[in-house]
């Protein structure tokens, strides 16, 4: 059974910067595609950033290309987001999600990660 913990939440003014981590305990880390999502209030949750298993190839939505940017540390099982440029917009809960399929294959679709972090929350506001 695969466990993810989220930590790096918090409160931070628009323009400001957050560096979400992810820690994975149980399965083979270096196998799945880890991924980012986030749910603000009232909305859907939505695809940020992932990354497949060996860390060759990595994705962001549009939303945050430019100012978020995934990466992982296989001997770690940890899997980071570094947030710069940030905006009220980005405020939501933050998810850490995991794909067993994902040792080259980088999903979109939160239908495809099995394993999934309690969230962290994001707020981003003066």
């Amino acid at each position: 059974q695969v466990q993810l913990v989220e930590s790096g939440g918090g409160l931070v003014q628009p323009g400001g910067s957050l560096r979400l981590s992810c820690a994975a305990s149980g399965g083979t880390f270096s196998r799945y595609a880890m991924g980012w999502f986030r749910q603000a209030p009232g909305k859907e949750r939505e695809f940020v950033a992932t990354i497949i298993g060996t860390g060759r190839n990595k994705y962001h939505a549009d939303s945050v290309r430019g100012r978020f940017r995934i990466s992982r540390n296989n001997a770690n099982n940890t899997v980071e987001l570094q947030m710069n440029s940030l905006k009220p917009e980005d405020t939501a809960v933050y998810y850490c999600a995991g794909d067993t399929n994902g040792l080259f294959r980088a999903s979109f679709n939160a239908n495809d990660y099995e394993y999934w972090g309690q969230g962290t929350p994001v707020t981003v506001s003066s």
